[in-house]
C-alpha cells in the first residue's frame, strides 16, 4: 500500500518539476543538505511556525532535518529565508510587504537562496505550504489524506511567484475545513475559530438583543406588525424604544467581549418583516425592506465607530435600497439562497440576484457574500453543482466582493464533500485556477486507480444535468432529478462506474473505503427514487396476485446503505439532523405502509381544477398510483395554488364502496394548508352526483411543522361507478400569516392519494 502511494506521489512530483527550469538550488543531495532555515532573531509566531513546518515536511520527504537558525548568526550562501529578516535587504528584492497585506506572499529563488516571505498575518505560512504543494508535490486532499513524496534529492526550479488574494476573507463551511486548522492553513482559508475570536455575534441576531420571551407580552409594539397584527417574527425598526434596547444590549455585550471587532445586527430567519405605517413608509421611500434595516443599522453603527456592524441582505431584504447607503463601518452580507445551481448565476437572465449584487456593490465597498453549495434538505443526494462554483466566485469578485462565506454541510458529510472542499479552497484563493486540473488532481490522488471511474461518473452526471436543461435547487430531493441526471438509465451507468471503481482498488482498503463513501449518495438516490416505482428495476414495491410485496433487492440496498453510512461516519442526512438509523426506521415504515392496493388503484382520474405545473408529479395518475405521499411536498404530491381541488375517479364499473379517503399536506411556512373540509359524492353516470359524506378539518391552521393528514369518510350501502372529491380551502393566506398581502397572498393545497375501499 505504501508503495502505491509512493509511486503516485513520484509521478506527481516528477510532473511538477518537468515544467520548470532548474534554478541550480540543490536543497537535498544524497540525503544530505548544506542548507539552513533562517528566521529573524525576534520572529513572529507565524514565522517560527512556518520554519518548523518547512523543516518537518522536508524531513518527512527526504529524511534530512535542516537546522533553524536566527539571522543574528553568520550568513552562508546556502540558506532558506523565512519571513522578514535582515538577509532580505542584501538581496535587493522588490518585495513590497505593504502590498502583500495580511495573507499575500512571495516565493523566490535568488542565487543559491530560497526566499519565502509574506504579509503580516499568515502570508509567510501560506507561502511555505504553497511551496510544499506547488513545487515539491506534497498534497493535502483532506485532513486525513496527506501525500508526501519520498526523495533522496531535491533540486528546485527557478521560482518567482507572488500571490495576493482577491478575496480577503475566505471561510468554508465543509467538514475538511471545519475539522482542521491545518487544512485551512494549507489551503489558505480562514478557520471558523478565527472568526469566533473577533465576532461578538453572528447572523440572525435581532432576538438576541430584544427577545420576545422578555418583551412580547408587555410590549407587542416592539415586534413586527403584519396585516395589522403584532407578531414575534422580526423587530419594529421604526420604534425608538427598540433602538434603545438593542443599543444598550450591544454595549453590554461589548463590555463582556471587548476584543471582538465585528458585531452582527441582522434580521431573523423568516419573512415576517414589519409593515406598520412608519416601517412601510421608510421602505417605500428607499424602495425595499432593506431601507428600514440600513437606516436602523447605520444609527447603531454611528455609536461604535471602532467596530464593524454586519447585517443581512437576505430573502425579503436582498434588494438594495435607493437613496441611503450603509455607513463606512457597516458590512452587508448578501445571500444567494434562492439561486439556481444548474448554471452560473450571471447566465441566469431572470435571476434578480444579478440586479441585487450590482446595486449593492454601487453603494458599499464592504460587501460579503454568503453562498450555498450543498443540498441542505438531502446531504446524501448527488448534487452536481461543481461547474458553477468558479463562475459564481468570479462574478462575486467582479463586483468587488472581498469577503466570502461558502456554506456547505458544516460538520456533516455530504455528496463528494472532500472534492468540493478541495476545489472551493483553491478557487477562493485564486478564482482563475484551472478547475479541470484541480478536479483531476484530486480524483486521481484521493481515489488512486479508481479515480478514472469516479471521474467518468462525475462528468457524466454534470453533463446530464446540463443537457436536460433542468434546474438544481439547494432544497431539493432525488425525486427532483428523476427526469434530468437521475434517470433509470443513468443510475445504471453510474452503478457500472462504481462497480469498476471498487474492483480497481479491491486490494487496497483505504482507497476502497473512500470509493464506498463516494458511492453512498448514489445508493441513497436509488432508494428514494424507488419509492416512486420509477421503473421495473428501481421500485420498492411489486404487485403479486393483487398484493403489495416489498422488493427484496431494495431491502438489501437499505441494509447496505445504512451499514456503510454508519461505517463512513455519516451522522445526518439533512441540515435538520436525521441519522441513517432514523432513515432506516422510516424506510421500514414505508415498506409497510407506503403503498396500498385499493378499488381506485390505477383507475382513470379527471382533475377538474388547475394543477400547478411546478408540482404536477406524474399528473392525474398520481392520485391513484397506490403510493402514499410523505411529509415532503416534492414527493408524489399535486399542488394547487389559490385554487380548490376537484376530481372524479372512474372505477370502471359499479363498485361496493365502504370508505373514501384523500391525503393532504400542511406546512404553513411554505404557505401550504389542509383543506377546511372535503366532500365526497358518487354517481352511476358521471354526470349526476349524490353527496355521501363530508370530512371537516380538525387540525389548527396555525400548526407548524410539515405533516400529512388523511380525510377519511366511511359510507354505508353505497354502490357507484364514479367518485368525486371536492375541497373547501383557504384560497388565500389567513390574515395572521406573513403571506396575507392584503388578502391577495395565495394559499397552497397539496393532494395525494384518493383511496377507495
Amino acid at each position: 500500500m505504501i508503495y502505491k502511494y509512493l509511486i503516485t506521489c513520484l509521478i506527481i512530483f516528477s510532473g511538477i518539476f518537468s515544467s520548470y527550469p532548474e534554478s541550480g538550488i540543490k536543497l537535498i543531495e544524497n540525503n544530505s543538505s548544506k542548507y539552513d532555515i533562517v528566521i529573524s532573531a525576534q520572529p513572529t509566531e507565524v514565522e517560527k511556525h512556518s520554519a518548523e513546518e518547512l523543516q518537518k515536511y522536508l524531513n518527512e520527504m527526504t529524511g534530512v532535518k535542516l537546522k533553524i537558525i536566527s539571522d543574528s548568526e553568520p550568513e552562508t550562501q546556502y540558506e532558506i529565508l523565512i519571513g522578514r529578516n535582515n538577509r532580505l535587504q542584501k538581496l535587493n528584492l522588490d518585495i513590497n510587504f505593504d502590498s502583500l497585506a495580511f495573507d499575500g506572499y512571495s516565493i523566490r529563488t535568488v542565487g543559491n537562496k530560497l526566499v519565502i516571505a509574506g504579509g503580516s498575518k499568515k502570508g509567510t505560512l501560506y507561502g511555505v505550504y504553497t511551496f510544499l504543494d506547488k513545487y515539491l508535490g506534497c498534497k493535502m486532499y483532506t485532513p486525513d489524506a496527506i501525500y508526501i513524496p519520498k526523495k533522496t534529492d531535491l533540486t528546485l526550479p527557478e521560482i518567482n511567484l507572488t500571490e495576493i488574494p482577491k478575496i480577503f476573507y475566505r471561510e468554508l463551511h465543509l467538514p475538511s475545513a471545519r475539522s482542521s486548522q491545518l487544512f485551512c492553513d494549507w489551503h489558505k482559508l480562514n478557520h471558523y475559530s478565527e472568526r469566533e475570536k473577533y465576532y461578538g455575534t453572528f447572523v440572525h441576531t435581532f432576538f438576541k438583543y430584544l427577545s420576545p420571551g422578555q418583551y412580547f407580552k408587555t410590549h407587542p409594539e416592539y415586534f413586527s406588525e403584519i396585516n395589522g397584527i403584532r407578531v414575534p417574527q422580526q423587530l419594529c425598526l421604526s420604534n425608538p424604544d427598540v433602538y434603545k434596547i438593542v443599543l444598550d444590549s450591544l454595549k453590554h455585550r461589548m463590555k463582556e467581549k471587548p476584543e471582538a471587532t465585528v458585531w452582527d445586527v441582522s434580521q431573523n430567519d423568516n419573512f415576517g418583516y414589519c409593515t406598520c405605517n412608519l416601517c412601510s413608509r421608510t421602505d417605500s421611500i428607499y424602495g425595499s425592506p432593506s431601507g428600514s434595516i440600513i437606516k436602523f443599522v447605520n444609527k447603531i453603527a454611528e455609536q461604535f465607530p471602532g467596530k464593524t456592524i454586519t447585517t443581512l441582505a437576505y430573502q425579503y431584504s436582498r434588494k438594495a435600497p435607493v437613496g441611503i447607503k450603509p455607513d463606512s463601518n457597516v458590512m452587508v452580507v448578501l445571500c444567494t439562497i434562492e439561486c439556481d445551481r444548474s448554471k452560473p448565476i450571471a447566465e441566469q437572465k431572470n435571476d434578480l440576484f444579478n440586479r441585487d449584487i450590482t446595486d449593492w456593490s454601487k453603494i458599499t465597498n464592504k460587501l460579503k457574500i454568503w453562498d450555498y453549495v450543498v443540498q441542505f434538505s438531502s446531504y446524501m443526494d448527488p448534487f452536481p453543482n461543481f461547474y458553477v462554483l468558479q463562475p459564481n466566485i468570479k462574478m462575486f469578485v467582479k463586483h468587488g466582493v472581498k469577503y466570502l462565506f461558502e456554506q456547505g454541510s458544516g460538520d456533516s458529510k455530504s455528496d463528494m464533500h472532500e472534492l468540493k472542499a478541495y476545489l472551493l479552497a483553491k478557487l477562493m484563493w485564486n478564482p482563475d485556477a484551472n478547475v479541470e486540473n484541480i478536479i483531476s488532481e484530486f480524483l486521481n490522488g484521493y481515489y488512486g486507480k479508481a479515480g478514472k471511474y469516479i471521474s467518468e461518473y462525475f462528468h457524466l452526471m454534470h453533463n446530464a444535468l446540463e443537457k436536460s436543461g433542468k434546474g438544481l435547487i439547494i432544497y431539493g430531493y432525488p425525486s427532483n432529478a428523476k427526469d434530468s441526471y437521475l434517470t433509470p438509465d443513468l443510475l445504471d451507468q453510474y452503478t457500472t462506474y462504481f462497480n469498476e471503481a471498487e474492483q480497481s482498488v479491491a486490494d487496497d482498503t483505504v482507497y476502497l473505503n473512500r470509493v464506498k463513501t463516494a458511492r453512498l449518495p448514489l445508493e441513497y438516490a436509488k432508494l428514494e427514487l424507488s419509492k416512486l416505482n420509477i421503473s421495473s428495476k428501481y421500485r420498492i414495491f411489486n404487485i403479486v396476485n393483487n398484493k403489495v410485496v416489498v422488493n427484496e433487492r431494495m431491502k438489501k440496498l437499505l441494509d447496505d446503505f445504512v451499514k456503510e453510512a454508519d461505517k463512513s461516519g455519516i451522522k445526518t442526512l439533512h441540515e435538520r439532523g436525521y441519522s441513517p438509523d432514523q432513515y432506516y426506521s422510516d424506510m421500514q415504515k414505508f415498506f409497510k405502509d407506503g403503498m396500498i392496493i385499493h378499488k381506485a388503484y390505477h383507475k382513470d382520474v379527471k382533475i377538474l381544477s388547475t394543477v400547478s405545473p411546478n408540482y404536477s408529479a406524474d399528473g392525474p395518475q398520481t392520485l391513484v398510483d397506490g403510493i402514499i405521499g410523505e411529509p415532503n411536498y416534492y414527493f408524489n404530491w399535486l399542488g394547487f395554488e389559490g385554487n380548490e381541488f376537484e376530481a372524479v375517479v372512474d372505477l370502471k364499473k359499479e363498485t361496493d364502496i365502504n370508505s373514501i379517503r384523500t391525503d393532504f399536506l400542511q406546512e404553513i411556512k411554505s404557505w401550504i394548508w389542509l383543506p377546511k373540509s372535503v366532500a365526497y359524492s358518487v354517481s352511476d353516470d358521471g354526470k349526476n352526483f349524490t353527496k355521501v359524506g363530508e370530512v371537516k378539518d380538525t387540525i389548527s391552521e396555525k400548526k407548524e411543522g410539515i405533516f400529512t393528514e388523511p380525510f377519511a369518510c366511511k359510507v354505508r350501502n353505497v354502490k357507484a361507478r364514479y367518485v368525486k372529491v371536492q375541497t373547501k380551502s383557504l384560497i388565500h393566506c389567513p390574515r395572521w400569516h406573513i403571506g396575507y398581502n392584503d388578502g391577495q397572498g395565495k394559499a397552497w393545497l397539496f393532494v395525494d392519494e384518493i383511496v377507495v375501499e
